[in-house]
């Protein structure tokens, strides 16, 4: 199992920029892939973003590509995610998640493990 650990949501203004961490410890973190969701009140949990246990290969929903990056640094146990252009329809509680293999898919339940969460608010 690995412990997951979200920071850096707050409040931002409809435009800006934040960059979420996601700090890991527990198993071999370097050996998984890794995930961002989010979940806006009333919704289902949305997947944004995914990154191979090498950073080799990506893949975003359609809701990030081209604002959002996530990358990863396997020395420092963290993974990342870059949101830039931000909106308000991006509010919402944004989470991180570890697979059990070193490639990731789009699925929750292909994550076995996730951290509690940062609140991302945007104002208009």
């Amino acid at each position: 199992q690995v412990q997951l650990v979200e920071s850096g949501g707050g409040l931002v203004q409809a435009g800006g920029s934040l960059r979420l961490s996601c700090a890991a410890s527990g198993r071999r973190f370097r050996s998984y892939a890794m995930g961002w969701f989010r979940q806006a009140p009333g919704k289902e949990r949305e997947f944004l973003a995914t990154i191979s246990w090498s950073g080799a290969y990506t893949d975003y929903a359609d809701s990030a590509k081209g604002r959002f990056t996530i990358s990863r640094d396997n020395a420092k146990n963290t993974v990342y995610l870059q949101m830039n252009s931000l909106k308000p329809e991006d509010t919402a509680v944004y989470y991180c998640a570890s697979a059990h293999t070193e490639v990731g898919g789009r699925k929750s339940y292909e994550y076995a493990d996730w951290g509690q969460g940062t609140q991302v608010t945007v104002s208009s």
